[in-house]
């Protein structure tokens, strides 16, 4: 977006490129915008009358300032003088209740809207599918949601209001300036058009200053969260890289110290100009008021008038003058905002979703005839897999990196949808049933265990908000993880950290299993949940999973071929397809892939 001033600071400015950019690629519909503030049309309607009122009542104070010059002093009439000064009290506090009446209305207003974006955006996002996700930075979806969001805010509360105020106060200034002196009125005229140009000229290089400074002091916040963070501090202290990063840091922070000096210098000779010309003016208009020809016989108490109404006019004015600025900057927003609210849905809810209990699920899964490609122009990831997982069963998926096996265990949870053929749980095709019920039927448990900067107890209750803590203790004790939460001080209340860097790798992925066994899935999909442990930790992790797989459909992707010796089936994936099909045994005694991957894990683990 464009730099902002302050309301009314006569700061000049240019649209920004970037927001033209926004505007030519995603257009964005004036109707459209407009539906999002037609639940408010009585707000807005009052607050357009308040703002009319308000500026129209303010331009009275002149003229009763005029009355007080020129009829009550001179002619010492002290009722005139006191109903004038009442005038002038009561116009200030008038407006000034207006003033608020007009702030609560607009905030109130562009809050509703700022609301209703914000869980609009958030709600449909959380509808993208992964593939999403992992093509999109994770700094960009929070600063649309965030930043451009919270954006909207100025465009009710500041831009638009600030444009109604401006407009009046503009229109009927000019009026009262004409009614009082109409020739210094004009003289007004050929002055300001300079005056507006000189203050302009000033406020564009130091927008340029500004522009600069804004760009170090991103760069020094970058290095603050980089260096900073749990991880970066960890990756620092790892690679002894602490000494380089503060040297940046320095010599960031050294860079700004000129800028600033130079932004604040820009900044004061703004202010000098402007005040020049706040002086300069009522100069030239006291000068001509000395003169016959251009004073045509005025008051003392029309000149203060006038002079008043005219140094009001210059801040709107120059406000006015950005409104194009203002309206790009404003509709660019709408334009990144509207364009994640556009996103397709790839992965949503089935039109006719079909009713399944899952407590009554058997935990059939079959995969018939599946493909699957990222792109519609990539290659295939997975060709014409063919699976049956009996119920209770453990299906492993083994092979080399790239083969497949992770696409096609994130099908069983609709991570990603197949591009041909079907997965189906009980004979149902996954894609038909609510997205709800299918969650409530597939656990899945990844290499990575995501948790949550709260307690334990809460990480846990993520899963199921109803679950009790008798059921959050069982789930625990069934993912072997209890006796350690319950030595701890705080026990379940204990805060695991920013992304639970206080527990060990094999703790926190046996409370991501106990999270997951909370909602007592059929299906269970283990994503390589061992791989990143050591021997004695994958030993305690995997008795964990051995004890809450009975009874349950088991997908497992193994990259440690000893925990899946005891499979009912393995399957062996290359290039997508399923080149060897049985258990253990009989692989081994194929000599095939399979038995050469034992070879090199039996290798590797000697």
């Amino acid at each position: 977006m464009a730099d902002h001033d302050s309301p009314g600071g006569g700061r000049a400015r240019r649209p920004d490129p970037a927001d033209r950019a926004q505007l030519r690629e995603s257009p964005v519909s004036l109707r459209r915008v407009a539906a999002l503030f037609a639940p408010y049309r009585l707000p807005l309607v009052a607050l357009t009358v308040l703002i009319v009122a308000a500026s129209t009542i303010g331009l009275a104070s002149p003229f009763l300032l005029r009355l007080v010059i020129d009829e009550a002093l001179p002619h010492q009439d002290i009722t005139l003088l006191l109903w004038a000064v009442g005038g002038i009290l009561a116009v200030t506090v008038v407006t000034a209740v207006l003033g608020v009446i007009q702030t609560l209305l607009s905030t109130t207003v562009g809050q509703r809207v700022m609301h209703t974006l914000r869980t609009d955006v958030f709600r449909h996002l959380q509808r993208q599918s992964l593939a999403f996700f992992t093509r999109t930075r994770g700094g960009e979806v929070q600063s649309r949601l965030i930043n451009d969001v919270g954006g909207m805010q100025s465009v009710v509360t500041s831009t638009a209001t600030a444009v109604a105020s401006n407009v009046t106060t503009v229109v009927g200034t000019a009026v009262a300036m004409a009614v009082l002196s109409w020739r210094l009125s004009l003289l007004s005229v050929v002055v300001l058009p300079p005056a507006i140009w000189l203050t302009r000229r000033v406020a564009l290089l130091r927008r340029d200053i500004t522009t600069q400074r804004q760009r170090h002091l991103a760069d020094l916040h970058g290095q603050v969260e980089e260096g900073l963070s749990v991880s970066g501090v960890l990756l620092g202290k790892t690679l002894g890289t602490g000494p380089l990063a503060s040297a940046h840091f320095e010599r960031s922070s050294h860079d700004l110290v000129g800028l600033e000096v130079r932004s604040q210098l820009a900044g004061r000779w703004r202010m000098a100009t402007m005040n020049i010309l706040f002086a300069a003016i009522p100069a030239v208009i006291y000068l001509a008021a000395g003169f016959p020809a251009t004073s045509g016989g005025m008051t003392i108490g029309t000149l203060v008038a006038f002079t008043g109404l005219q140094a009001g006019l210059f801040r709107p004015l120059m406000s006015l003058l950005n409104v194009g600025v203002e309206v790009t900057s404003s509709m660019a927003l709408f334009s990144r905002i509207f364009g994640y609210l556009d996103l397709p849905v790839e992965i949503d809810e089935p039109a006719a979703p079909v009713a399944l209990d899952p407590r009554e699920v058997v935990g059939e899964v079959r995969f018939e005839k599946v493909g699957f490609r990222y792109d519609a122009e990539g290659p295939d990831v997975l060709d014409d897999v063919s699976l049956v997982v009996a119920p209770g069963s453990t299906l492993a998926l083994v092979g080399e990196t790239g083969s497949g096996k992770t696409t096609l265990a994130a099908l069983v949870a609709r991570l990603h949808d197949p591009t041909a053929g079907r997965v189906s749980i009980d004979g149902i095709d996954v894609r038909d049933l609510e997205l709800g019920t299918l969650a409530r039927i597939v656990g899945v448990v990844s290499q990575e265990s995501y948790l949550l900067h709260t307690t334990i107890r809460e990480n846990l209750r993520y899963a199921k908000p109803e679950a009790t803590d008798a059921e959050i203790e069982r789930a625990a004790r069934a993912a072997q993880i209890h006796e350690l939460i319950a030595a701890l001080p705080q026990g379940y209340d204990t805060v695991v950290g920013s992304r639970g860097h206080r527990f060990s790798g094999g703790e926190k992925q046996r409370i991501a299993l106990a999270r997951t066994l909370l909602r007592d899935p059929r299906v269970l999909v283990l994503d390589e949940a061992t791989s990143a442990l050591d021997n004695e930790t994958e030993r305690a992790v995997q008795a964990a999973i051995d004890v809450v797989a009975r009874g349950r459909t088991v997908i497992t992707i193994a990259h440690r071929l000893s925990t899946i010796r005891e499979a009912d089936q393995i399957a062996v994936l290359h290039r997508g397809r399923v080149a060897e099909l049985g258990d253990h045994a009989s692989l081994l005694r194929r000599g095939g892939r399979y038995a050469r991957l034992d070879g090199t894990a039996a290798t590797l683990a000697a």
